[in-house]
């Protein structure tokens, strides 16, 4: 599965991960391999990425490690995912 966070600075990542998990508006949520399309509202919280990442050294400092991926912290933004592939859109 493809994701691609995109914030009005940069893209902050694009490359293969096995899971997403969200703070959508009407809580959190967790996106896998084949999920439903599906378009959502984020409200401030962490856009968890689960799997083998690699960030650029530019914009490491921006994530926080976790024990299977990395976090990023989020005020809001929209959610996209079709066809394996997701699109954050955060500020």
């Amino acid at each position: 599965m493809y994701l691609e966070i995109v914030t009005p600075e940069a893209t902050l990542y694009s490359g293969e991960v096995e899971s997403v998990a969200v703070p959508g508006v009407n809580g959190e949520f967790e996106m896998l391999k084949d999920h439903a399309p599906i378009v959502s509202l984020l409200k401030e919280g962490h856009v968890k990425v689960y799997g083998d990442i690699q960030l650029d050294e530019e914009v490491e400092d921006k994530f926080t490690k976790a024990d299977k991926g990395v976090w990023l912290a989020i005020n809001s933004g929209t959610i996209e995912m079709n066809d394996d592939k997701i699109i954050v859109l955060a500020d």
